[in-house]
């Protein structure tokens, strides 16, 4: 595939002046894959509230709807290929998101639509109930597929997700016809897993858990396995590819000492990754249900 046949993607998330989040990270990892990219930022901080607090510059409602409108009447948006969305701000935005997304779909039915739903961790929610319904509501019926993390996927299911098995039956309640479940549950000591789940496959690859992570992994996975799956890679390679990428570069971030993903360092990683991940194929819940 030559690199300008990959498709342009629509990127909606934070924007950071500092670090490698939100759309820094998604923006980077998709252009280092030969994507043409549109950014579009949702809020804007210094750096991530992580590192401590800072000021937040909110996009009004009206403004980012306006800017979704011009989107949709862009005399390039044949060229889209794909939409990726992240951090949401507010109940609102995810409502021009969703019309965004409707729109696109109504003109392209191939269209494909990641939907990363930003919204907790193992802490609980960290936006608001309003927005994280909203997600739940709207944007996650519309999603070719979904990455939450499995503290969110928990949270949007509303159940507890201690095995694998209730991650996959969560993921399939849900409604997306693919969803990857990251933070999911690795069958190895000392690790970690991403779970893939599609309507008749479900595939865990595992990787070497690295402590104390910077922020930033989940947009970079779900940035490099949108693009690995434009490109027409098998599911299962595609999702090996995506999470070697991810870590190998924080593999590397850490032995830096780095307090952000080291991108700019690590390019090489994104598009040929060396790491080694395992890949086991699970048992579908469907499998193990009788008529």
């Amino acid at each position: 595939m030559n690199e300008s046949d990959k498709g342009t993607v629509i990127v909606i998330s934070s924007h950071v002046v500092r670090g490698t989040v939100g759309n820094r990270a998604a923006v980077f990892a998709l252009e280092a894959l030969g994507h043409p990219v549109w950014a579009l930022p949702t809020v804007m901080l210094p750096w991530h509230p992580g590192h401590g607090k800072s000021t937040r510059v909110a996009i009004s409602a009206e403004d980012f709807d306006a800017m979704i409108s011009d989107l949709i009447r862009a005399p390039w948006r044949g060229e889209v290929k794909a939409v990726l969305s992240g951090y949401l701000g507010s109940a609102a935005q995810v409502a021009s998101v969703a019309r965004l997304v409707s729109w696109l779909k109504a003109e392209n039915p191939d269209l494909l639509y990641m939907c990363d739903p930003v919204c907790g961790d193992e802490n609980g929610l960290y936006i608001a109930e309003e927005t994280a319904v909203a997600i739940r509501d709207q944007l996650i019926p519309l999603a070719s597929i979904a990455t939450p993390n499995r503290f969110e996927l928990a949270w949007l299911s509303g159940a507890p997700l201690e095995t694998n098995a209730a991650v996959m039956e969560a993921a399939l309640s849900l409604g997306p016809s693919r969803m990857l479940v990251t933070s999911s549950l690795s069958l190895m000591a000392g690790s970690t897993g991403n779970l893939y789940l599609s309507e008749r496959s479900a595939l865990l690859a595992e990787h070497r858990l690295v402590p104390n992570p910077p922020n930033g992994t989940g947009d970079l996975l779900s940035a490099i396995f949108l693009s690995r799956l434009m490109e027409g890679l098998a599911e299962e390679r595609a999702l090996m590819m995506a999470t070697a990428s991810v870590f190998e570069i924080v593999a590397r971030t850490a032995k830096r000492g780095a307090d952000e993903l080291t991108l700019e360092q690590d390019a090489g990683s994104i598009s040929t990754p060396m790491a080694m991940v395992h890949m086991r194929r699970l048992l579908h819940p469907a499998q193990t249900k009788r008529p």
